[in-house]
């Protein structure tokens, strides 16, 4: 019998880490529960500035072109519906159903009742230090479907 080799890397495969959002979604709950929801936009702030510095560069140097790319990119990863509509001092982000709160409801696992801070938190995290500013216009608890809107700060 001839022996075959199979040769593979990490990036022959598809990009998933869908029960990262499970193990997220139980923290926000834990920290909600013993520390209330102050600590939850804490750990969300301090983790979004770390983990996201670059795209806070990439904003203020190249600015809200950026930002659509990341998120284009990460909804294009995360298998995820977007559309993203971008004039000079807007960007507004639109998600049809945010793939981790999909994930998690697909397989009964509990949504944090804080978990829309992963999206209202972060994106100001990202915009901290920067020309810009984040809002989230709107929040669908259910389906994590979402508006989310940033904007050139007015000039002090």
């Amino acid at each position: 019998m001839t022996k075959e080799v199979m040769r593979r890397t990490a990036a022959d495969n598809e990009y998933l880490h869908k029960d990262f959002h499970g193990a997220l979604s139980a923290g926000i709950d834990y920290l909600d529960e013993h520390f209330g929801p102050e600590a939850v936009r804490e750990y969300l702030d301090q983790f979004a500035a770390k983990y996201y510095g670059q795209v806070t560069d990439a904003l203020s140097s190249r600015g809200l072109v950026a930002l659509k790319e990341h998120f284009e990119r990460l909804y294009r990863i995360e298998g995820g519906t977007v559309r993203v509509t971008l004039d000079d001092d807007e960007l507004l982000v639109e998600v049809e159903a945010c793939p981790a709160v999909t994930h998690m409801r697909k397989n009964n696992l509990p949504v944090a009742r804080l978990f829309g801070e992963t999206t209202r938190t972060v994106n100001e995290a990202i915009c901290r230090g920067t020309p810009f500013a984040a809002e989230l216009v709107e929040y669908d608890e259910q389906t994590g479907r979402s508006r989310q809107r940033f904007y050139r700060r007015a000039a002090s």
